[in-house]
C-alpha cells in the first residue's frame, strides 16, 4: 500500500475516533495493520477478552512468527488456562490445552508436559513456580507489563505503536480546503454556497437561474449552520461533549492521541511457567493516559468545534495554499497575541514592598484574617474539628494519634462571603465572613488523608470542589454541604483542581502527582481529558482573568520546573516560558493578572512574564528574605502582590495604583471593598513526592523544606500561598457574641404599604417571582397588588423599602374577587398560586378555583364548585395547565386546566391539606396537613413514597386544625416544616428529620419561609416578633420585636399571620398583618444583614433573657 493510502487510513481513524465509532476503529486498526492501539490492548487483555485480544494481535503478527511473538501468544494462553484452573473449569482447561498450547510442544515438550500435570493437582499454586500466583486481576496486570515488553521490542511492531501527530479533525479540514479549491473554480461563484453533497464536485449553478439540487444530501453537513460568505464547517466532535451535538468551546478539540511509546531491548526470555515479577508502579500501568499532539506553528483551520476562533479578527492574507481561498475563510491564530493589552508596562507590576506581616507562626493550622488597610489582624482561629463524633473512625483514630494538622490550601469564594481551608487530614472547613466577623460555616469530611486543594464554582449553584489523597475529586453544595458529584480516575493522589466555564459548559482541570491531567463535566460520566503535565511534574492550573487563555505551572519529582500556556482547541502547549530553575526545591507556584502577566516565585525571587513572551520581562527579590520557593498571589485588580517570606512572613507589594488604593481606603475606612483582608495559613511542610501508588494516608508531599503558608485575598476568588503569623488569643476573646435585638424603627428599613381598599386581614402573601410585586389575599377574597416603578431611586423597579409602591389597579377598576358560594368568609381557608411568568393567579376563597389575568384581573375562569373547597394550590412546575390542589376532605386532586379533567386523587392525609411543595430534583410533591402529617408521592406514577408526623413537643397544647407548611430549600431536597410548635428541616424523600427547633416563650409560630438563597428563615409569631434563623442549624441570629415595624398608636393587637420572602434579595421579608396591613422590612443599609450567626462553639448564646429557650435545645 502505498504512503498516502496508509496516511489516508490514519486520518479515517482520526475520523472515527473523533465520530465515536470505537468497534469500527479498532477493527481497521487491525486489518491495515498501520496502527497497534495498546491501550485497546491494555484493556481487552485487563478484561480478560481472550479471543478478541487474540483476533486484534492477528493482524500485526502470528504465532511462529519471531521468538517475540511466540512468547505472546504463549503467555496470553497460559494465563487463559491458569485462569481455568483457578475457576475449578477443568473442561475448559483441558480445551484451552489442546486446541491453544499444544502448538508449543513442539518448540518445547518438557514445558508442555510441565503444563498438563497442572490438572491432576487440586490447587495448581502446588506447583512451586506457581506458588506466588496471587488473584486474576494482579495476575493479569503482571503479565500485561511483560506483554507490553515483548510488543516494544518486537520488530513487526515497529512504527506501529505510535499515532502520528494530526491536528483535530484534519480529514474535515482537508475536504474544506477542497471546497474551497472547487468553489475557486466556479464560473459564477455564489458568496453563500450551499454545498449538500461530497459525492460529486462542486458547482455554483447560473447566477439567474434556479440552483440544481444536489443528488445526495449529507447529514454531517446539514448539522452545521452555514456562515455568510463560506461553507459550513464540518463539525468536530471532541471529548467535551455531553451530548451529540458539539460544545460551543474550543476545549471540544481536545482529542486525545496515544502517547509515545518507547521501545527498550528486552529479552524475549524463554516460557516457562513461573509467575512473571511485578514492577512497583504495576497498578499504574493497566492503564496508559493518552498525550495531546505536538503543537504545531501551522494555519488552525476551521471546524464547528471552532466558533470562538471564528470570532476573531484577521487579515485576509494570501499564502501558498488554497484554505486562504475566499470561500469559508479559515481563522489564523497568532502566537503572540496582544488581546488589547498592548497599554501595560513591566511599570503596572506591584513591585515595591508597602507592609510586612511577619509575626511567629506553627505548622498547627491556624487561620488568621488580616486587614491590608489597617495592616491589623481581625480573625484568628486554631485548628479543631468542630464535631468530632460526626467523623468516621478513621479520621477519629488518626486525630487520636496526632491531634494537629496542617493546611493546603485557603480559597475565598467568588463574592468573599465564604472562604474554604482544605487541611491535612480528612476535613475541609468553610468559613463565612461578613463585617469583620468570622463564623464557621460547614465541616466536611472530604477526603481519606489528605485534601490537597479546594476551590469555588458555580454550576447552578455555589459549591466547593476538592481533591485528595484518595484520587478523588468532590463537588459539595456550598449551602447544605451535601455531596453533589465524585470523580474517580487518577491512579495518584489528586494534587489540584481548576473549575472554569466556556459559555455555558462547566468542568473541572485536575492534576495528578504523577503528572496526569484530566478534565471532568458535572455528570458523573468520567474524564473528558487525559494529558501528560510537562515533565509530568505536579502542576496547578489556571485562567487568565478573562478565562480566554489558561497556563499551568508545576514541578517534577527531579525538580524541573515549567511554566506553560496551553492551545485549548488542541490541548497541546502553546508556549513554554523560559527562566525557570532546573533544581527547584519545591513545587514553584504561580499567579495571573490583568490578562497579561504571570509571576511566579522561584529560587529565591519573584520572577514575571508578558503572556505573549516566552523571556522573563523582569525578578524582583522583594527587599530579601524570601524562600527558594516563594508563594505569591495578586489581588483581583493585579495593584497588590503577596509574597511569602522566610519563618512565616508575608509581604505585600504594590504598584502606583496600590498605593492609591491603601491611601484612600485608610481616608475612608467603611469603603474597602477594593483592598478586602486576606486570609492567611500555615501551609504543611512538603517533600518530594509520593509515588502513583502510594498508600493512602500518606501526605501530598514531603518536601524538603517548608512552604510558606497560604493566603486568600477577598475580591479575588482565588487561593493565595502564604504564611501564618501568630498572635495573643486575647483579641478574639474580647469579641462576644450577642443577639441582635431590633427594639425601634431606627434600627431596621420598614415601610407599610399605602391601602385605599377596606382593610380585612391579610391570610395570603406572595412576591411575584420577578421581584417587582407584592399581591396580598385578604379573609374577604379580594386581592391587593402593589407595584414598584422604575425610577432615578429605584433603578432595578423591585420591591423595596425604601421606595413607597403603587397599590395598583387596571383603568376599568375592577377587583380579582373570589368566589365565596354560600361559604362563611371566617370559616373558608383562602389559598392561591402564581404561574411561573407572573401572568396568572389560580386562588380560591371557600369557592371556586378562580384563574385570574394578572394584567386586565379579569377572571378567566372558574372551577371546582364545592365541597369539598380548596385550601391549597400549587403549579406543577413544568406544566402550568397542571395544578395540585389540596382539599378540605384530605385530599389531593391534581387537576389539567386546559382539559377540565381531574387526572388522579390522592388519599393519606386525616385533615384538611394545608401546604403542597414540588421537587424537581426529587421528582416528588410533598403534602403536609391539618394531621400535622407531611406526605411524599412520586410525580411518575403518584404513587406515596413515604409519610411522617410531626414530632409535637410533650405537654405542648396544639390547635387540632393547626396548619402545617411546607417549603423546599433551594436545592430541593431539604425541606422546611412549619407548625404552631416549631420550626423543622426534614430530608427528602425519606423524611428524615435533620434538625427541630422549638419556641418557648413567643407564643405560637403563625408561618415562617426561607429567604431566597435559603440560607435564613424568617418565622413570625403571635405575640407579633419575627426571628430571623440561621437555616443550616436552626441558630437565633436576630429577633424583631413589633415596635420596629407596628404603628405605636394601636390599640388593636396586631400581628403577622403570614410571611414572604423577596425572590432576589436574601434580607428582604414581607408581613401580612391581621389588621389588613402589609409591612416590608429590610435591615438598615450600614447593617446589610440580619444579625450574625453565633460561633458553633458558644452554641446560640444571646444577650437577653426573654430568647426563645428552644433556641439551644438538643437538635432531634
Amino acid at each position: 500500500m502505498s504512503s498516502l493510502s496508509r496516511e489516508l487510513v490514519f486520518l479515517i481513524l482520526q475520523f472515527l475516533d473523533e465520530e465515536k465509532f470505537k468497534e469500527t476503529v479498532h477493527r481497521l486498526e487491525q486489518e491495515s495493520g498501520f496502527y497497534f492501539n495498546m491501550r485497546y490492548f491494555e484493556d481487552l487483555v485487563t478484561g480478560g477478552e481472550w479471543d478478541e485480544v487474540e483476533k486484534y494481535l492477528s493482524g500485526f503478527t502470528k504465532v511462529d512468527d519471531n521468538r517475540y511473538s511466540m512468547k505472546i501468544f504463549f503467555e496470553i494462553r497460559k494465563q487463559k488456562y491458569l485462569e481455568a484452573l483457578d475457576r475449578r473449569d477443568r473442561a475448559k482447561a483441558v480445551e484451552i490445552l489442546v486446541k491453544d498450547l499444544k502448538v508449543f510442544s513442539a518448540f518445547n515438550e518438557e514445558l508442555f508436559k510441565e503444563i498438563t500435570q497442572l490438572l491432576t493437582l487440586e490447587n495448581f499454586r502446588e506447583n512451586e513456580q506457581l506458588s506466588k500466583y496471587g488473584d486474576t486481576k494482579s495476575a493479569r496486570g503482571i503479565m500485561l507489563v511483560e506483554l507490553k515488553k515483548l510488543i516494544e521490542a518486537n520488530p513487526l511492531f515497529r512504527d506501529k505503536l505510535q499515532f502520528p501527530a494530526l491536528k483535530n479533525s484534519r480529514l474535515r479540514t482537508l475536504i474544506n480546503q477542497s471546497l474551497n479549491w472547487q468553489h475557486q473554480l466556479c464560473k459564477n461563484p455564489r458568496p453563500n454556497p450551499d454545498i449538500k453533497t461530497l459525492f460529486v464536485d462542486h458547482t455554483c449553478g447560473p447566477p439567474n437561474g434556479a440552483r440544481a439540487p444536489s443528488p445526495v444530501t449529507n447529514p454531517l453537513m446539514n448539522a452545521a449552520v452555514p456562515k455568510p460568505g463560506g461553507f459550513p464547517p464540518l463539525g468536530a466532535h471532541g471529548p467535551f461533549q455531553p451530548g451529540p451535538a458539539p460544545l460551543p468551546t474550543p476545549l471540544t478539540g481536545w482529542m486525545a492521541n496515544p502517547s509515545p511509546v518507547a521501545h527498550p531491548a528486552v529479552s524475549a526470555g524463554p516460557m516457562g511457567l513461573g509467575q512473571l515479577a511485578a514492577p512497583n508502579n504495576a497498578a499504574a500501568l493497566l492503564k496508559r493516559p493518552r498525550t495531546p499532539p505536538k503543537n504545531s506553528a501551522a494555519m488552525d483551520y476551521q471546524t464547528a468545534d471552532s466558533d470562538l476562533l471564528m470570532k476573531r479578527t484577521r487579515p485576509f492574507g494570501v499564502s501558498d495554499d488554497v484554505s486562504t481561498l475566499p470561500v469559508n475563510i479559515l481563522p489564523v491564530p497568532y502566537n503572540s497575541q496582544s488581546h488589547g493589552q498592548s497599554s501595560y508596562s513591566s511599570d503596572d507590576l506591584p513591585r515595591n514592598v508597602i507592609m510586612n506581616l511577619s509575626q511567629v507562626g506553627t505548622n498547627m493550622g491556624e487561620i488568621l484574617v488580616w486587614e491590608l488597610v489597617t495592616r491589623e489582624r481581625i480573625a484568628f482561629r486554631n485548628f479543631k474539628v468542630w464535631d468530632l463524633a460526626a467523623c468516621s473512625m478513621p479520621m477519629q483514630a488518626s486525630l487520636a494519634s496526632d491531634y494537629t494538622a496542617s493546611i493546603n490550601r485557603v480559597m475565598w469564594s467568588p463574592d468573599g462571603s465564604l472562604f474554604g481551608v482544605a487541611y491535612s487530614k480528612y476535613i475541609v472547613h468553610i468559613y463565612s465572613f461578613a463585617a469583620n466577623d468570622l463564623r464557621n460555616h460547614l465541616e466536611i469530611e472530604a477526603h481519606v488523608g489528605s485534601v490537597n486543594d479546594l476551590a469555588f464554582s458555580f454550576p447552578s449553584k455555589l459549591c466547593v470542589v476538592t481533591c485528595g489523597e484518595d484520587r478523588l475529586i468532590k463537588v459539595w453544595d456550598a449551602v447544605t454541604g451535601g455531596k453533589l458529584y465524585a470523580f474517580e480516575g487518577h491512579e495518584a493522589p489528586v494534587y489540584s483542581v481548576c473549575p472554569h466555564h466556556k459559555e455555558t459548559i462547566q468542568f473541572i482541570f485536575s492534576t495528578a502527582t504523577d503528572g496526569k491531567i484530566k478534565a471532568w463535566l458535572y455528570d458523573n460520566m468520567g474524564s473528558r481529558v487525559d494529558y501528560d503535565a510537562p515533565g509530568h511534574s505536579s502542576t496547578t492550573m489556571a485562567y487568565s482573568a478573562d478565562g480566554s487563555r489558561l497556563f499551568s505551572c508545576g514541578t517534577n519529582k527531579e525538580g524541573e520546573s515549567f511554566l506553560v500556556e496551553w492551545n485549548e482547541s488542541e490541548g497541546a502547549v502553546r508556549r513554554t516560558y523560559h527562566g525557570l530553575g532546573k533544581r527547584s526545591v519545591g513545587v514553584v507556584q504561580f499567579d495571573t493578572t490583568r490578562n497579561r502577566f504571570l509571576a511566579a516565585g522561584d529560587e529565591f525571587m519573584v520572577k514575571f512574564w508578558d503572556m505573549d513572551s516566552v523571556n522573563i520581562l523582569t525578578t524582583i527579590d522583594a527587599d530579601g528574605s524570601l524562600p527558594a520557593s516563594p508563594c505569591v498571589r495578586f489581588n483581583k485588580d493585579g495593584t497588590l502582590l503577596a509574597v511569602s517570606t522566610n519563618e512565616n512572613g508575608v509581604k505585600i507589594l504594590a504598584n502606583a495604583d496600590g498605593v492609591r488604593q491603601l491611601r484612600s481606603a485608610e481616608n475612608r475606612p467603611f469603603d474597602v471593598s477594593r483592598v478586602a483582608p486576606a486570609a492567611i495559613v500555615k501551609a504543611p511542610s512538603m517533600g518530594a513526592f509520593p509515588p502513583g501508588s502510594s498508600a493512602l494516608g500518606a501526605n501530598i508531599g514531603d518536601r524538603t523544606t517548608p512552604v510558606p503558608a497560604m493566603v486568600g485575598m477577598s475580591a479575588d476568588n482565588r487561593s493565595l500561598v502564604d504564611v501564618k503569623p501568630r498572635v495573643d488569643e486575647s483579641m478574639d476573646k474580647s469579641k462576644v457574641w450577642k443577639l441582635a435585638e431590633i427594639t425601634e424603627a431606627s434600627q431596621c428599613r420598614s415601610l407599610r404599604l399605602p391601602d385605599s381598599i377596606s382593610a380585612m386581614t391579610v391570610s395570603r402573601l406572595i412576591y411575584t417571582n420577578s421581584g417587582l410585586a407584592i399581591l396580598a389575599l385578604a379573609s374577604n377574597a379580594v386581592h391587593k397588588l402593589w407595584k414598584w416603578q422604575r425610577n432615578d431611586r429605584n433603578l432595578s423597579g423591585k420591591a423595596t423599602a425604601s421606595v413607597i409602591p403603587q397599590l395598583w389597579q387596571p383603568s376599568s377598576g375592577i377587583l380579582m374577587t373570589n368566589d365565596l358560594s354560600d361559604t362563611n368568609p371566617e370559616d373558608a381557608v383562602p389559598c392561591f398560586a402564581l404561574s411561573k411568568n407572573d401572568s396568572y393567579v389560580m386562588s380560591a376563597s371557600g369557592g371556586k378555583i378562580s384563574l385570574f389575568n394578572m394584567m386586565t384581573f379579569k377572571t378567566m375562569t372558574t372551577f371546582m364548585a364545592p365541597p369539598p373547597a380548596a385550601t391549597f394550590l400549587a403549579f406543577h412546575p413544568q406544566d402550568n395547565n397542571i395544578i395540585a390542589i389540596g382539599m378540605e376532605d384530605s385530599s389531593i386532586q391534581i387537576y389539567n386546566v386546559r382539559v377540565d379533567e381531574v387526572k388522579t386523587k390522592l388519599k393519606g392525609h386525616q385533615k384538611r391539606i394545608t401546604g403542597l411543595a414540588f421537587s424537581n430534583v426529587l421528582n416528588v410533591l410533598v403534602s403536609s396537613g391539618a394531621d400535622s402529617q407531611l406526605c411524599v408521592w412520586s410525580m411518575d406514577g403518584w404513587e406515596k413514597l413515604s409519610c411522617k408526623y410531626l414530632q409535637i413537643p410533650s405537654g405542648r397544647a396544639v390547635n387540632p386544625l393547626a396548619d402545617t407548611r411546607v417549603q423546599f430549600h433551594q436545592d430541593q431536597i431539604h425541606l422546611l416544616a412549619v407548625h404552631e410548635t416549631q420550626i423543622a428541616i426534614y430530608e427528602a424523600p425519606k423524611l428524615e428529620c435533620l434538625k427541630q427547633w422549638v419556641p418557648q416563650e413567643r407564643g405560637p409560630i403563625t408561618h415562617a419561609a426561607y429567604s431566597c438563597d435559603s440560607q435564613s428563615i424568617y418565622v413570625s409569631f403571635e405575640d407579633g416578633s419575627v426571628s430571623v434563623l440561621t437555616a443550616s442549624n436552626l441558630r437565633l441570629r436576630c429577633r424583631i420585636n413589633p415596635a420596629a415595624y407596628l404603628s405605636p398608636n394601636s390599640s388593636m393587637r396586631v400581628y403577622p399571620l403570614v410571611i414572604a420572602a423577596h425572590p432576589s434579595e436574601p434580607t428582604q421579608f414581607a408581613l401580612g398583618l391581621t389588621d389588613g396591613g402589609v409591612c416590608i422590612l429590610e435591615p438598615l443599609e450600614s447593617d446589610g444583614q440580619w444579625g450574625t450567626a453565633p460561633p458553633a462553639e458558644n452554641g446560640a448564646g444571646t444577650s437577653a433573657s426573654s430568647v426563645a429557650a428552644g433556641a439551644d435545645q438538643p437538635q432531634r
